[in-house]
């Protein structure tokens, strides 16, 4: 791009676009980076610079940039029918079958899909049909949702309070009533001198406190991600996961997997839940649903949550003017398609992810690294001041942007959350790529220390 041309979509950008998670007026002084162009596991932006993208755009890009069998799809929708709501007692022939494979694809019997524009409206649909759930059978009280400390459901009002992030809580006046929370599990932090195993454990009874507190006729349903992202990719024991499930049962709170991350592949299973072993009720799709090519998210509800809805619920008095949009549910089927025919989950798993495993590893060598923790396709380097040590830097963050920035100016896109680099590359990404993220991360790393 001519740089006449970049500097005017730059001013156009700061006099009038708000972007989301930044200071908009630092970034309008900065000028943001334009992008311009994806092929595999790599994006160019504007001034010709090719990047390794190890963050699939936004946890999302999962068969990876330049699938045209992807825009394809779109345009034959299009083309035949672009548009149709399901509010008159209508559908669409990609929204049905997509409901159809979907419901084969998630876990138990999570049959049931309601579909939204993204993970938070999907998220904001839980919250309301899960409260419903309860009211139609004469338990209205059963209203509280817990969630956990610095996790992630979205933006939106429900979403916002449903996650556990303070900083979003600070605007907007949130949490909205009857949203309570519980510490995560994050044995690097707070787990002390337990094992990852009994620490798993002491973290998913902080469930089993707050239902008792609150009381078990109060607990309409308790929310997590399968792996927190957001935060800094807090991967959770093998022990939490399956206990958390064991409480939930005991005192029949509905058990909600925000899969909006983990979901279609990124951990080497379809799904977070797959990984970890456990059955959710509920359960949020969004992201990987299309690799990010088109928004779609969706609600999936089990036989007793959708069998309840269905006969006691009287009207669904809820949906968005895009519920199933055809382009988007089409997208999604081919998608789909592209994931189960080219054995792209499998390979994640028993090709790609061991190796990328192996490399992660390495980086955990680095004097700068106190822990280097992954799950499949999705992992984080916690990057400390004094390596013996499980503690983190006095003045968060600084350190993670630092490398954030350094990871860039050698051609690589990582995440940085406080001093977290997030990693959660196309599941596309081949052996050859993954010695390019080690080499361009081990650099990034020495460059950080030296600014230091």
């Amino acid at each position: 791009m001519d740089k006449a041309d970049l500097v005017h979509l730059q001013q156009l950008d700061a006099a009038h676009h708000l972007h989301p998670f930044n200071d908009n007026a630092a970034l309008a002084k900065k000028g943001t980076r334009i992008l311009t162009r994806g092929e595999g596991a790599y994006v160019w932006d504007a001034n010709g610079n090719k990047l390794l993208d190890a963050f699939a755009g936004l946890w999302c890009v999962n068969v990876g940039y330049g699938r045209r069998e992807l825009g394809e799809a779109a345009s034959r929708q299009m083309t035949e029918l672009a548009y149709y709501n399901s509010f008159f007692q209508c559908t669409v022939e990609p929204t049905v079958l997509l409901s159809a494979k979907l419901a084969e694809l998630t876990p138990a019997d999570l049959n049931h899909a309601f579909f939204t524009n993204s993970g938070s409206e999907a998220n904001d649909t839980i919250l309301r049909l899960v409260r419903h759930f309860w009211a139609v059978q004469d338990k209205p009280q059963k209203n509280i949702f817990i969630g956990r400390h610095n996790g992630y459901h979205g933006t939106t009002m429900a979403g916002a309070s449903l996650g556990g992030m303070a900083g979003m809580h600070k605007q907007g006046g949130l949490p909205i009533p009857d949203i309570h929370h519980i510490d995560p599990p994050f044995w690097f932090a707070d787990g002390g001198d337990l094992s990852p195993d009994e620490y798993g454990l002491v973290a998913a009874r902080r469930l089993e406190q707050k239902i008792l507190e609150l009381g078990p006729d109060r607990v309409a349903a308790f929310i997590g991600e399968p792996i927190m992202g957001a935060i800094g990719v807090y991967i959770p024991p093998v022990t939490y996961w399956p206990e958390i499930e064991r409480i939930c049962r005991r005192y029949d709170v509905l058990l909600v997997a925000d899969e909006v991350i983990c979901g279609f592949g990124r951990t080497g299973e379809w799904f977070g839940a797959n990984y970890f072993g456990f059955t959710p009720d509920v359960m949020t799709l969004a992201k990987g649903i299309t690799s990010g090519y088109i928004p779609l998210g969706a609600a999936m509800f089990n036989d007793r949550v959708a069998g309840v809805l269905k006969e006691q619920g009287g009207e669904l008095a809820h949906g968005c003017t895009y519920s199933g949009h055809p382009v988007c549910t089409a997208v999604a089927l081919e998608n789909i398609r592209i994931l189960q025919e080219e054995g792209i989950v499998d390979r994640a798993r028993t090709g790609i992810a061991p190796y990328l495993a192996q490399r992660w590893a390495e980086l955990g060598e680095h004097p700068l690294v106190g822990e280097a923790r992954i799950a499949g396709m999705v992992g984080a380097l916690e990057l400390v001041p004094d390596k013996r040590k499980r503690a983190f830097f006095e003045e968060r963050g600084r350190v993670g942007m630092l490398c954030r920035d350094m990871a860039l100016k050698n051609g690589l896109i990582l995440r940085a959350t406080y001093d977290s680099m997030l990693l959660s590359p196309p599941l596309i990404i081949t052996r050859e790529q993954v010695d390019e993220l080690f080499e361009k991360t081990w650099k990034s790393l020495n460059e950080t220390v030296a600014a230091l």
